[in-house]
């Protein structure tokens, strides 16, 4: 994440005027949520404003949000929902532009992910919605399935349903020069 979006957060976050339990909560987020939401939704920079986004509703709705069980898996329930729509709302614009006969170059609208696994996490964004946004609770923030199952607001046997049905899927897409 840039410094200035760093900055950005952390003002935003001091808006609220909130107490130092917020702020402390808010500095353990703001990156892992970044991360999720980037992975879930493909683009740099619209994962920040998942994310602050996220964290803006946890703000707002602190003290409700403050006496769950686990605010992190609230937290991460509202950018697995946001990142989905994202994706959803991109592919509408594309589909738009290109019926108006506009260029519509998904490339340069989607930034690459800077890794090697850039391919990986293509094809985990093309899963159902549930099993992506299982796949990457699991792999990107090693979320248990317990922790899967709360933060998506499921049973831990279907969080470990759609994470099974996800596994097979990528197994069968990847060869084993693909896992580094």
């Amino acid at each position: 994440m840039s410094r200035s979006a760093i900055e950005d957060a952390e003002f935003m976050a001091g808006e609220f005027h909130l107490d130092a339990e917020f702020d402390v909560f808010f500095r353990a987020q703001i990156r892992p949520l970044v991360g999720l939401a980037y992975v879930l939704s493909g683009s740099r920079s619209g994962a920040e404003d998942i994310a602050q986004d996220a964290l803006a509703a946890a703000a707002r709705h602190w003290a409700h949000v403050r006496l769950m069980d686990s605010p992190g898996a609230w937290v991460r329930r509202v950018v697995a929902n946001r990142s989905v729509s994202v994706v959803r709302r991109r592919i509408t614009e594309i589909k738009g532009l290109a019926k108006l006969g506009g260029r519509a170059d998904e490339a340069s609208m989607v930034p690459e992910l800077p890794s090697e696994s850039e391919h990986i996490w293509a094809l985990v964004r093309k899963l159902p919605k549930t099993q992506a946004q299982v796949i990457t609770l699991r792999a990107l923030d090693k979320s248990t399935v317990a922790e899967i199952a709360e933060i998506l607001g499921m049973s831990k046997e279907t969080a470990s349903t759609h994470l099974r049905r996800a596994r097979h899927t990528l197994a069968s897409q990847l060869t084993p020069g693909d896992i580094r």
